[in-house]
């Protein structure tokens, strides 16, 4: 299509003029990139509500992909069309939304817990307490700066997570040594790096620009950086990255294994094991709320459906025989 890289750099253009991150910058290109080859190549101001719904469905009857997946891509091309081409959208109301299904989320008794965090250590094993002892999604883990642990206050400020908001939760007591110790041998190599004109960080929001030497600063430095250097897709410069949250999930994964559980876990189940485990010891659900950054409390009410007796503490006929 004429001019079709065009179009792509505007899409990227207004993804990074409102902060949205590398992983949102290419699921949306690659969505828009399928949307205009699935018809024949026509540009997008042709197109409306009836080609938007045509795609939708092929996805939805033809690839047999998920509601979140369907939902994922009309999210896209309402960018395209709403942030990019600047289109009023007066068919937006006729666009069907796929209904995702309620699901319960899987929750780790914690005798599961222990069994699965016995199995990892190191970096992967800190980063997996981490995201059960304080309610972190596996991203904020990987992505935890060193100005963001505190120690004085026990506490550990998760910035830019979900929604784009900052929240603090718990630190625990029982990684503070771990934490200390881990941080410790992170700076030693971060001073190596400077010493050999290395040593700088990814910064967000252009602060790199404003301020150009801040990169190299201790505080700004990841927690759990990357073993190697990498290149910075949307800049190109060389530098050391946090850690693959590849490897986290892999390690995970056979942590499961090898624990002999049958269940579907992943380290986002460390997430809702925390908020399960706060409420089954009469934590109140408001703190639990903030603790997780839910923006309503609605969000954090799911979790009272999957406690040990359940959500309104019923007791079965059977057990009072």
């Amino acid at each position: 299509m004429d001019g079709r890289p065009r179009l792509l750099d505007q899409v990227r253009d207004q993804i990074r003029l409102k902060h949205y991150s590398i992983r949102t910058e290419r699921v949306y290109c690659e969505w828009v990139k399928r949307y205009i080859r699935f018809h024949k190549y026509r540009h997008p101001l042709e197109m409306g509500a009836a080609e938007v719904e045509a795609f939708l469905s092929d996805l939805a009857v033809r690839r047999d992909v998920s509601a979140s997946t369907q939902n994922q891509a009309l999210a896209a091309l309402l960018f395209l069309y709403k942030q990019v081409l600047k289109q009023e959208l007066p068919w937006l109301g006729k666009v069907v939304r796929a209904k995702k299904p309620a699901r319960l989320p899987v929750v780790l008794s914690i005798d599961e817990v222990q069994r699965i965090l016995s199995q990892l250590d190191g970096d992967v094993g800190l980063i997996a307490r981490l995201l059960y002892g304080g309610g972190l999604r596996l991203m904020e883990g990987v992505r935890l700066r060193v100005k963001d642990v505190d120690f004085s206050r026990n506490e550990i400020i998760i910035r830019d997570g979900k929604g784009q908001k900052d929240r603090v939760t718990v630190m625990p007591a029982s990684l503070v040594l771990p934490l200390k110790q881990h941080i410790t041998v992170v700076r030693a190599i971060h001073q190596r790096e400077v010493a050999a004109g290395r040593g700088d960080v990814y910064l967000p929001d252009a602060l790199a620009r404003k301020y150009p030497n801040v990169p190299w600063e201790w505080a700004w430095q990841y927690v759990f950086p990357a073993a190697g250097l990498s290149v910075d897709p949307r800049s190109g410069s060389v530098r050391r990255h946090h850690l693959d949250e590849k490897r986290v999930q892999r390690a995970f994964k056979r942590a499961v294994a090898q624990s002999g559980i049958a269940k579907l876990a992943t380290p986002h189940t460390l997430r809702h094991s925390f908020a399960t485990h706060l409420l089954e010891s009469g934590q109140d659900i408001r703190t639990v709320q903030e603790l997780l950054g839910h923006a309503d409390v609605k969000t954090t009410m799911i979790y009272t459906y999957v406690l040990n007796r359940g959500g309104l503490a019923v007791l079965s006929p059977l057990d009072r025989l």
